[in-house]
């Protein structure tokens, strides 16, 4: 068996990602276990709380996540109340996401556990270097795949 050259593999920018998204994911999930949200789950709410109704495509567009991730995602937050799902009145083939007061509440509710971790992280990282970790991953957003095109 031929075995890839090590430098390929620590250089696999998906690889590098995908751990410190992992490690990362785990911390915020586990700061939020009290809230019984997880981290996806509480960003899903976060960003709808900005929003009066949206499509999932929308949404789906808004978060980098490809929309039969984000129904999967969205159909717990529907089974306890925290968010509507309906078709939409002018595109029957659209969903229209809304999130209801139980959800704006509980979502206000895992703010401070949020809050907590957030600062923890960037007293570690460093506040400046976490502003830019953000802009860069944002940038990574405009490279040009379209990982969920049809």
């Amino acid at each position: 068996m031929t075995r890839p050259e090590t430098d390929t593999v620590e250089l696999c920018n998906n690889l590098a990602l995908r751990k410190a998204s992992r490690y990362l994911g785990a911390t915020y999930d586990k700061a939020l276990a009290p809230t019984g949200l997880r981290a996806t789950q509480f960003s899903i709410l976060q960003k709808l709380s900005t929003q009066e109704k949206i499509t999932i495509s929308s949404l789906a567009e808004m978060i980098a996540m490809d929309r039969t991730t984000l129904a999967t995602n969205l159909k717990p937050l529907a089974r306890e109340g925290l968010v509507t799902v309906e078709p939409s009145p002018t595109d029957r083939r659209a969903r229209i996401v809304t999130l209801t007061e139980d959800g704006l509440a509980r979502m206000k509710a895992a703010l401070p556990y949020w809050r907590t971790v957030q600062s923890q992280f960037e007293d570690s990282f460093g506040r400046e270097e976490a502003a830019r970790l953000r802009a860069t991953l944002e940038g990574v957003l405009g490279t040009g795949f379209q990982p969920w095109a049809e």
